[in-house]
């Protein structure tokens, strides 16, 4: 039997158990019904709507975007138009809301080719540009994504751009994924009319069950052929002005639209966390169909008023808690009355009479946009939450006499209002109807608004702010300076650190860069005109970066970039500089007699820097400290190369040295170098080794080889100046550097026993980082960096030259002078262009007396612009997220000509026939037979692969009734009747099969049809079978399988 002590920890362990277990359950409770976050948004609207807030600009004032058929698509309008309805092949309207830059596409942003592009469906091309932009609108820079979880959701279901297989509705979403990189969920949705708001629903739940940690969704439509308006204009479907009349009694049918639209979705503590401008939540959404209800493509009431109420349940909210309804308002005679009534069930009932739900939309300006319709809405209403207004819905005579308004407390939007915040947030609710029946709603929440406009700081003694651009082409980059000096002409400007780091973090970096330099907007907005303009300016570092710039070379000179008062300001600016340098002084503190390392940076004695025995520590630790900076700024070391006694801070940084061993090296060699004072000197000449050698007396010495026509000399005194008098009496250049001693000379052997014994002590390793010895002029094992190495490094010849030569032909491109003023960067580029090396780039760090926080940060914008990552943070503390524009495309038109079979059709004498499964028609000259042809292949329509029975695919039911469809319309007739299915129809993996609609002359029972079907052979051989038969009638009592046909029901809209 347990104690009474075992029973009581077996209590405590179950309790415990049971309490994590509960909050294990409450907190993927809270995940499930966690809010999700709209981060970012983008659109192309009809009428040249580019952002979300030009569709704002749009809605505010009323504008009505409707327009007329494009004339570049290959349509024969003229012909196409009949005001007459009903008329087989035509429509009674020319007017729509369109795309005109429909076909404009930037394929080499994508890396696209020209000849894939004029392939690809405009939409998948739409889709692709408006996902870059909603995540720039979001300050995600999409280069990040690559092999994330980051989920496209994308509503579409037009498909008639290309048959041959460009149009395929499953790359809607994956082209998205695969030119981005992205690994989470790719799902293309079609539930026609509602696809995008379906989508946007998949990807909030996709969220919140962890598929992905960031989301698309949208939709995109595009109309690549006139069949939708002559189909709806068969059903009487359309608005002859081609407008919506939403919830109206002047409606008269729905006007067709196109677009794109897409959100950008994140978990709210996600966005919250990652410091994400939110601009509106979801806090609740719903999905629902209308089930076996009143037609296949019929409005239902019922269905609606459910959908709401499980969006509502979603978001635990009643109706009264929600202001305004984006309504699906089609503008048709039979479905905008069903859904007042259904709101009017809903959301008008429980609330007080002054605060009536309101109800809009926004296929009132810009048509019904389709399977982008859904999202344009959301989009709509969240800009109308950030501003506090309720737009009104045009094209209103009078709320429709067909709905009963008293019903409930709900009210058409006829003029703008305000929109007041009140006791809670402001919410809407939006609404998207699709014609097969599948029914979305989503409720928005608005969050409380970020003010912009003031910085939140000054970066840490520092004034200057970067402004970092990027773009695939100098036109780009020019239109990108362009489109944001136009966004600060239009003020309310973010903080200057705002817009910094939104354009160094917020955005892909491409290979044409700049980066932009000011102190204030005035400055800020000249250099942009400069960069605009295509002009060079000293506040301007732009150019191309190189292909391979990995990283930068780091390069340390000898004595002579000291000055007074070097790296003073930088003790003050930079925390990460200052705390290297308090290490360095530490580290020599126990070989140094006199001095302290901080005094003398900060007091600027001009005598003691006068001294070798401190110029070189201190040297040493301003090249160390700075490449540590460097470094805290994202600019690491690909390679590092020391001149002289800058190859013992080389050694340092690349960690074939302590510091504390560095600091021994240069602290005692250098104090031992004062025994040579007054012995020797050095001098530089501007000539080609081998003729500075034919010159040099038994005390001289080459000492340093720099260049092709760069040496200096060393030796005694009396030796040097008598070179130096042969050297101006022949013409050549040559000057005295400002030392009592020569180094690298036959002198230094004097000290070899010194150094080798206080030398002794240092343990050298295997660097982290390749060194290029300018000992043996090419990268060396850092191990054997011991004290004979570093006796060898003062005695024998700097090979400089040749550590260059074999870094630039190991690739290298970017050269970084660690030092307080530039003295090599003219031998790096001297070097290059013996070489004939192209693209290299040799950046400084400060320079003598100039503002060193400017210098640094110039510094940093030239080995950006040469293809180095940078990070711009210290310059940009404090900066949040912004709204700025998006990158500039360069577009082009693409857009593949009507297919040959058309034009060759009608060469021949037949007519075209725009259908996915037939091609053209002919009217039989002895008769008035008629016979409709067409091409079947599994790579012509891939769709047709997903019908198999046992393994074998064959031409699915649902085909043959769309072909006795297509047929009935031509001759203009409305029913089929006794559609029988003799034999099926196999599609082989490979080839095609001709396909034969026979319709006959019409007799009392109606006209006759008949499909028949042959594999297509080289010599036109084989029989044909027939597979079906069918009777077609005009005005008969059979039952009418149109209205069970998604493509012809007239409820669609």
């Amino acid at each position: 039997m347990p104690t009474e002590n075992e029973l009581l920890q077996y209590l405590k362990a179950v309790s415990q158990e049971l309490h994590a277990t509960r909050g294990r359950l409450q907190s993927l409770e809270d995940r499930r019904n966690e809010p999700v976050a709209i981060v970012g948004m983008s659109c192309r609207l009809p009428g040249g709507v580019s952002s979300p807030d030009h569709l704002w600009d749009v809605v505010l004032k009323g504008e009505d975007m409707i327009g007329t058929f494009p004339a570049d698509r290959g349509w024969d309008v003229d012909a196409l138009y009949d005001p007459e309805p009903g008329n087989p092949g035509k429509t009674y309207t020319r007017s729509g809301g369109f795309l005109h830059d429909a076909a404009d596409f930037d394929p080499a942003f994508f890396g696209i080719t020209p000849r894939e592009a004029h392939g690809m469906d405009p939409q998948h091309r739409l889709m692709l540009e408006a996902s870059w932009q909603a995540l720039e609108s979001a300050g995600i820079n999409p280069q990040t994504l690559k092999d994330t979880a980051t989920g496209v959701f994308a509503g579409s279901f037009h498909h008639d751009y290309d048959p041959g297989g460009g149009s395929v509705g499953s790359l809607v979403s994956g082209r998205v994924s695969y030119a981005l990189g992205l690994q989470g969920p790719a799902v293309t949705v079609d539930t026609a009319c509602s696809s995008s708001l379906v989508a946007l629903h998949q990807a909030v739940q996709s969220l919140r069950d962890g598929e992905c940690s960031l989301a698309l969704a949208g939709g995109v439509t595009v109309l690549s052929t006139p069949g939708v308006f002559i189909e709806f204009s068969r059903q009487r479907g359309l608005a002859a002005d081609g407008r919506c009349k939403s919830y109206a009694t002047a409606a008269d049918g729905t006007g067709w639209g196109e677009g794109v639209a897409v959100l950008a979705l994140e978990r709210l503590s996600d966005a919250e966390r990652n410091g994400h401008r939110v601009l509106a939540v979801v806090r609740g959404s719903a999905v629902n169909q209308d089930g076996a209800s009143n037609g296949q493509t019929a409005p239902n009431g019922p269905a609606q008023q459910r959908v709401i109420r499980d969006a509502l349940a979603s978001a635990g909210l009643t109706t009264a808690d929600v202001d305004v309804v984006e309504g699906h308002g089609t503008g048709t005679t039979l479905g905008d009355p069903i859904e007042a009534q259904a709101l009017l069930a809903t959301y008008g009932q429980g609330r007080d009479l002054e605060r009536p739900l309101w109800l809009g939309s926004v296929k009132s300006n810009i048509g019904h946009t389709q399977a982008a319709a859904g999202v344009a809405g959301i989009i709509k209403m969240v800009q109308a939450m950030r501003h506090g207004v309720l737009p009104s819905t045009l094209h209103v005579d009078e709320p429709s006499r067909h709905v009963d308004w008293t019903e409930g407390q709900v009210r058409l939007l006829t003029e703008n209002r305000p929109w007041p915040e009140g006791d809670r947030p402001r919410r809407a609710g939006v609404s998207s109807f699709g014609y097969s029946g599948t029914n979305a709603h989503v409720i928005l929440e608005a969050v409380a608004p970020v003010e912009e406009g003031a910085d939140a700081g000054e970066a840490p003694g520092s004034s200057v702010v970067p402004w970092v651009l990027s773009a695939r082409s100098e036109v780009a980059l020019a239109e990108q300076a362009e489109r944001l000096l136009a966004r600060l002409d239009e003020g309310g400007l973010p903080g200057l650190r705002d817009v910094g780091h939104t354009l160094a973090t917020g955005r892909a970096v491409w290979e044409h860069r700049a980066v932009v330099l000011g102190s204030d907007v005035d400055e800020l907005t000249a250099a942009l005109g400069e960069l605009a303009a295509g002009r060079e300016a000293p506040s301007v570092v732009s150019g191309r970066a190189a292909a391979n710039a990995s990283g930068a070379v780091f390069v340390f000179p000898g004595q002579g970039s000291q000055w007074v008062g070097m790296a003073r300001e930088l003790l003050e600016f930079s925390p990460v500089f200052a705390s290297r340098m308090a290490e360095c002084g530490a580290a020599l503190e126990p070989f140094v007699d006199g001095w302290s390392l901080l005094d003398v940076v900060r007091e600027g004695d001009e005598g003691l820097l006068r001294r070798v025995d401190v110029v070189q520590p201190v040297l040493f630790a301003v090249m160390v400290s700075l490449a540590e900076l460097w470094r805290s700024l994202g600019v690491r070391p690909v390679a590092v190369v020391g001149h002289s006694q800058g190859e013992i801070a080389a050694a340092c940084v690349a960690g074939a040295l302590s510091l504390g061993d560095a600091a021994r090296v240069v602290a005692l060699r250098s104090r031992a170098i004062v025994r040579l004072a007054g012995r020797g000197g050095m001098v530089s000449v501007l000539a080609p080794e081998a003729r500075v050698v034919g010159r040099l007396t038994a005390g001289l010495q080459v000492a340093v080889v720099n260049g092709p026509e760069q040496v200096v000399v060393s030796g005694s005194p009396g030796e040097l100046d008598a070179f130096v008098a042969a050297c101006e009496g022949d013409g050549v250049q040559v000057r005295r550097i400002a030392v009592d001693y020569a180094s690298h000379s036959p002198q230094v052997e004097e000290l070899r026993d010194e150094l080798l014994d206080v030398l002794a002590p240092i343990e050298p390793r295997a660097g982290q980082v390749p060194l290029f010895s300018t000992v043996t002029g090419d990268v060396i094992d850092t191990a054997v960096m011991g004290a004979e190495y570093w006796f060898t490094n003062l005695r024998q010849t700097v090979r400089f030259d040749a550590a260059l030569r074999n870094l630039l032909q190991a690739g290298h491109r970017v050269f970084v002078e660690s030092s307080p003023h530039p003295v090599l960067l003219g031998a790096v580029v001297q070097n290059a262009d013996h070489l004939g090396t192209k693209g290299v780039t040799a950046v400084g760090t400060l320079r003598r007396d100039e503002d060193e926080k400017a210098q640094l940060l110039r510094g940093l914008a030239e080995v950006f612009v040469a293809g180095v990552d940078v990070d711009w943070s210290p310059w940009l503390a404090g900066g949040a997220l912004v709204e700025l524009p998006t990158y500039a495309f360069q577009r082009r038109r693409y857009w593949q000509p009507a297919a040959a079979a058309s034009a060759d059709v009608g060469s021949a004498g037949l007519e075209a026939v725009r259908h996915p499964l037939l091609g053209a028609s002919v009217p039989l000259a002895d008769s008035d037979d008629v016979v409709l042809t067409g091409r079947l292949s599994r790579a012509a329509q891939p769709w047709l692969a997903d019908h198999a029975v046992f393994g074998t695919v064959i031409l699915p039911g649902t085909a043959f009734v769309e072909l006795a469809l297509r047929a009935a319309d031509e001759v203009g007739c409305d029913t089929v009747r006794d559609l029988t299915l003799t034999a099926p129809l196999r599609l082989p993996e490979q080839g095609e099969v001709d396909v034969q609609v026979q319709v006959g002359g019409a007799d009392g029972a109606g006209r006759p049809l008949d499909i028949y079907a042959r594999p297509r052979r080289s010599d036109g051989s084989g029989p044909w079978t027939r597979h079906a038969s069918a009777v077609l009638t005009t005005g008969g009592t059979a039952t009418d399988t149109s209205g069970d046909n998604p493509l012809y029901g007239a409820a669609w809209p």
